[in-house]
């Protein structure tokens, strides 16, 4: 099975039923030995009927209870043995779903990450989290189809050898009656795949819709517009639920016929055997087999119809994941060096201009302005930005991510303990865990938590109030130590007294390095060196906080503004969940 730091390999994206071959190409051993044991298995399970005509036509019939005896204690070997294997065709087949799903989600990881950014553009949030969560289990169901799907056919094949030893007649019968089957079913899988595939897009659609109706539930209660997007969501969930009943209906007539038919095609061969014994073409023990590879049968036959509904899933699934991989990462053609020591970044777009080591604060009246003069800056997009001279699309990605950090409010937080949580490379030392939540003002969080920085948090930390995730996540970048720091709104969700400690400590511990922030807030305004107002998407004015003040009244109504709002809000700020700040 694949290990944890194994390579997963180049997936073939061309198709999902080629992204499907490659996960049994990938494990051929594997799917080797499945194959194997589940054909044996199976051909093991159709030599006990012949092993009974045997022993009743040579031992029984004659009265040679020596040949009974011998014949009885072969088929309870051979019976052992087919035990033996049945479990170790399990243990395989098992492991060739593990691998394919562990192969599948590190492949799907690994893509993801690589997309990074451009991710939210190409792709739904809904649309990874349906991949995730059932695209990935689907895929590896249909690898079954490797062991027990292999077998199935050889022991067809075989049954209809030795039925051909019994009776032509039969052995025909069941030959013809096989493709017969697949005829029938065919249509249903093909119909049941089309409604599959329009029942997963819904499904997608709706998965998003539900992260943005939690992650927005509290400017909606504001709004006072949740009623109408619960409306909508209502209109929706029931459109899936009818595409679901759509995709029920195909799915149980695949499962109503791969136990039906299966049922009456092997009745069938029995009223021909039995009729062929009252004839006395075929003897009394023959009758027994053919019994015997009927019931054999019953398994292989249904599992056909079964592996055509797995198969038909999985390739919808495989489908899907391949879409996913096929996105490629935002082109880089930067071939240029970043500059060998600290540098100024310009963005022509704003008339921005960052001073190396210095603290500068981007302040609009819409926020959405300076975080996309960070995202210019932090190459977050088509930028025509400069970074000591060089355009930062002349550079290569890697080397300007190594050493500029955009940190967003709203970055995601994944679940584990805390200090795994804010690690942003490898292990985090005590010394340097606490630096950083002195600087963030952040050792109350670790304090109240009852296992302290050893404590389990939830994903997207909702088992934190929200300052306190606003806090974890400038901890985080603090950690991550950048040459350049871009910081989208770190404070916005701190009270007044928190927020003036953190402005104050973050000054100080970036000394000399790169740190932007934007903020409208006049408590981290008056602790950077620069502050840049943005006016309209392009700089009106800079300089010190408090010269601002004194010569640009927009500026000054701009921060008087939220003067006003901290002044309504004396009392320490609670979060949604009634966590104090």
């Amino acid at each position: 099975m694949i290990d944890a730091y194994e390579e997963p390999g180049v997936p073939d994206v061309r198709g999902g039923w080629r992204f499907l071959w490659w996960l049994v190409r990938r494990q051929s051993g594997r799917s080797v030995a499945g194959a194997v044991l589940g054909s044996v298995w199976m051909v093991l399970m159709a030599a006990q009927p012949y092993m009974t005509a045997r022993a009743v036509d040579d031992g029984l019939v004659p009265g040679r209870l020596g040949v009974l005896a011998a014949w009885t204690a072969a088929m309870f070997l051979v019976g052992t043995v087919n035990a033996w294997l049945s479990i170790m065709r399990h243990r395989t087949m098992t492991r060739v779903r593990m691998d394919a799903n562990f192969r599948t989600v590190k492949v799907v990881v690994g893509h993801v990450v690589r997309l990074g950014a451009a991710l939210p553009r190409r792709a739904g949030a809904g649309e990874v989290v349906t991949i995730g969560v059932g695209d990935v289990q689907t895929v590896a169901q249909a690898l079954t189809v490797v062991g027990p799907g292999v077998g199935a056919v050889v022991v067809c094949a075989v049954v209809a050898g030795l039925l051909l030893t019994v009776s032509a007649p039969l052995a025909a019968v069941v030959l013809l009656g096989l493709p017969v089957l697949a005829l029938v079913t065919g249509p249903v899988t093909l119909r049941l795949q089309h409604a599959e595939s329009a029942y997963r897009e819904r499904q997608g659609v709706l998965t998003a819709r539900i992260g943005d109706l939690a992650g927005g539930l509290r400017v909606l209660n504001g709004l006072g517009g949740k009623g109408l997007f619960a409306d909508g969501f209502r209109t929706d969930s029931q459109a899936l639920r009818a595409q679901g009943y759509r995709v029920g209906a195909a799915a149980s007539w695949v499962q109503a016929l791969g136990v039906g038919l299966p049922t009456l095609f092997l009745a069938v061969v029995t009223w021909l055997a039995a009729r062929l014994a009252a004839q006395g073409s075929i003897t009394v023990g023959q009758l027994v087999s053919v019994y015997g590879y009927v019931a054999v049968l019953i398994g292989p036959v249904a599992f056909f119809v079964q592996m055509a509904y797995d198969l038909n899933r999985g390739v919808v699934a495989a489908r899907r994941v391949v879409r996913l991989l096929r996105l490629e990462p935002e082109p880089d053609a930067g071939t240029r060096p970043a500059p060998e020591g600290p540098a100024e970044l310009y963005d022509p777009a704003s008339g921005v201009r960052i001073v190396p080591g210095r603290l500068t604060a981007l302040a609009a009246a819409r926020p959405t302005e300076a975080a996309a003069v960070v995202d210019r800056l932090g190459r977050f997009g088509p930028t025509d930005a400069t970074w000591g001279g060089v355009r930062l699309d002349a550079i290569a990605l890697t080397d300007v991510r190594a050493r500029v950090l955009v940190a967003d409010n709203e970055a995601d937080l994944f679940a584990g303990p805390l200090r795994d949580v804010v690690a942003a490379e490898g292990a985090v030392g005590e010394g340097e865990l606490r630096r950083a939540l002195y600087t963030a003002a952040a050792e109350d969080v670790v304090r109240g938590l009852p296992e302290g920085a050893d404590s389990f948090v939830s994903g997207q930390g909702r088992s934190l109030s929200g300052g306190q995730r606003q806090r974890m996540r400038l901890v985080r970048a603090l950690l991550a130590d950048p040459e350049v720091l871009l910081a989208v709104e770190p404070t916005s969700a701190l009270d007044a007294h928190t927020e003036a400690t953190v402005a104050e400590r973050l000054r100080a511990a970036r000394e000399g390095r790169t740190t932007v922030v934007t903020s409208t807030s006049p408590l981290v305004l008056d602790r950077a060196d620069t502050v840049v107002f943005l006016a309209g998407g392009k700089v009106a004015a800079s300089g010190p906080h408090r010269r601002l003040l004194a010569q640009e009244p927009d500026y000054r109504a701009l921060v008087a503004r939220d003067v006003e709002e901290m002044a309504d809000v004396a009392e320490p700020a609670e979060d949604a969940e009634g966590v104090v700040r």
